[in-house]
């Protein structure tokens, strides 16, 4: 038969004893004055010696003794000095204490322990590079604006510089960097030593207004734009080496004509020294008819020379033009030659632009009474097989 004693509320009262672990003292939140020393017993509703205690996210200097549930910390200036504490920030530390018979019999929590200072510390805000910084036109300079928080941190960073500069890069908060590339031409003529300062200020403000400067100055060296540069000299090759394509083609042309006007010359030559040798040879004959035509066939031989120089005049003229044109090819391969890049960077890229320039405009004002032809319809290979032969070479060669 089952037992339905009611028992006395007292006795119910005792056998409700609470047995889940908790840390019966702990105070949600400690502030701490800097140099100042924390040392807080925290109790626990079971017997400490069966329990240990951790902690979790601990600041710089803040420990618990493990078997006692002792919090301590000493609070030193030199773990803000280093930056491993600062003021006036709420750090939240994970605690918890743990049977060491049960692992799941423990108790987890959490506080937050500030640390505050009524000493004046002023913020100041400094750069990663030494001032001042030279760079050259076309560079990207690139360093960091830092700052050292005194009671208050730094907010924002405001900008300012002593000459307008355009496409920056500013830094929107602590440590965070500043870029800029100086563009070409931002030296002008009328800079001393072809160089120009820039003065760049970063202010540091707090939110109670207080401000902190920092002064940056970049020394800009005038510098070439190989890109503008290397494309320039590009163009001007070009245009020397289609020049030199025309003058050969022109040439080839001329001397052309020059070989045909010979060839009918010659056969008028050949012509009247073939009468002269007929006329010698029927002047030893008895015949005298063959004596006759002796007189008469020399007056023929004489007659051509006059045709010869109205039907093939002698181009002298010719002759000249395609000597100077040879002459002109000649001096403008060897500038190509000579005037050739060493590279990507060629530190003599401008003067030799400018001494293509300078060729290409001479050679053209010295051929202004040369019709010259566009090279249409032959290869470049062609072309110089044409011009480089024996013959040619022979006939122009330079004195």
């Amino acid at each position: 038969m089952r037992d339905t004693t009611v028992l006395p509320l007292k006795e119910l009262t005792e056998q409700r004893v609470d047995t889940s672990l908790r840390i019966m003292n702990l105070n949600p939140y400690f502030s701490l004055h800097v140099d100042s020393s924390l040392s807080y017993q925290l109790l626990i509703n079971k017997p400490p010696k069966q329990y240990f205690w951790y902690l979790k996210n601990a600041p710089a200097g803040l420990v618990i003794g493990k078997d006692n549930g002792m919090l301590y910390h000493k609070a030193n200036k030199d773990l803000f000095r280093s930056g491993r504490l600062k003021y006036d920030r709420e750090y939240k530390v994970d605690i918890g204490v743990q049977s060491l018979a049960n692992p799941y019999d423990k108790a987890d929590t959490s506080f937050t322990i500030t640390w505050y200072n009524t000493d004046v510390i002023l913020p100041s805000v400094k750069a990663s590079v030494v001032s001042p910084i030279t760079i050259d036109e076309g560079n990207k300079v690139v360093f960091n604006v830092m700052c050292e928080n005194g009671n208050f941190p730094i907010d924002k960073i405001l900008f300012s510089s002593s000459q307008t500069i355009s496409h920056y890069k500013l830094p929107k908060e602590c440590d965070d960097s500043f870029e800029w590339t100086p563009p070409y031409e931002f030296v002008t003529d009328a800079d001393k030593n072809k160089e120009r300062s820039v003065d760049l200020y970063f202010i540091g403000t707090t939110k109670f207004n207080y401000s902190d400067t920092t002064k940056i100055t970049i020394i800009v060296i005038e510098s070439l734009n190989y890109d503008i540069a290397t494309r320039e000299y590009r163009e001007i090759d070009s245009t020397v080496k289609i020049w030199v394509k025309q003058l050969k083609f022109t040439f080839l042309n001329l001397d052309k004509k020059i070989r045909k006007t010979k060839a009918y010359r010659s056969g008028f030559d050949i012509t009247t020294a073939s009468a002269g040798v007929t006329s010698t040879v029927l002047a030893t004959q008895d015949a005298q008819g063959s004596k006759n035509a002796a007189k008469v066939i020399p007056s023929v031989g004489a007659a051509l020379v006059p045709v010869k120089e109205a039907a093939a005049p002698n181009k002298s003229t010719e002759q000249n033009q395609a000597s100077t044109l040879r002459s002109n090819i000649k001096r403008l391969e060897y500038i190509l030659t000579d005037t050739r890049l060493s590279g990507d960077r060629d530190p003599l890229i401008l003067s030799k632009t400018e001494t293509l320039k300078k060729e290409l405009r001479q050679s053209r004002n010295e051929l202004l009474n040369i019709p010259t032809e566009i090279a249409e319809g032959v290869s470049d290979a062609e072309l110089e097989k044409q011009f480089n032969s024996k013959k040619i070479q022979k006939k122009y060669r330079l004195k």
